[in-house]
């Protein structure tokens, strides 16, 4: 098997794990206890960074930042396509 030079690499454990070489970590500003996804795309291994769900954000943010929340909730109301649409500079119509 052929292995690139310079590139960084890492090694699969005998529980078949691999550690994210630190250059890679730091350059995507990976931090423990993030997730990510992992896809085969033509015959190789893809690793993507997986983006927290709407609502684990809503809660991070009313757990650290309460008033953020409830400038945010003021300010989308009852029509939250309304106010996406606003914070986009688009003219009323479809999200």
């Amino acid at each position: 098997m052929f292995y690139s030079v310079g590139m960084p690499t890492t090694t699969v454990s005998s529980r078949y794990q691999i550690t994210l070489p630190a250059e890679v970590r730091k350059a995507l500003g990976i931090k423990p206890g993030d997730r990510l996804e992992v896809t085969v795309e033509g015959g190789q291994i893809v690793l993507r960074m997986q983006r927290p769900q709407v609502r684990e954000v809503l809660a991070a943010i009313a757990e650290e930042e309460p008033e953020a929340l409830a400038e945010l909730e003021k300010a989308v109301g009852e029509d939250a396509a309304a106010y996406l649409r606003e914070l986009r500079g688009e003219a009323d119509g479809g999200v």
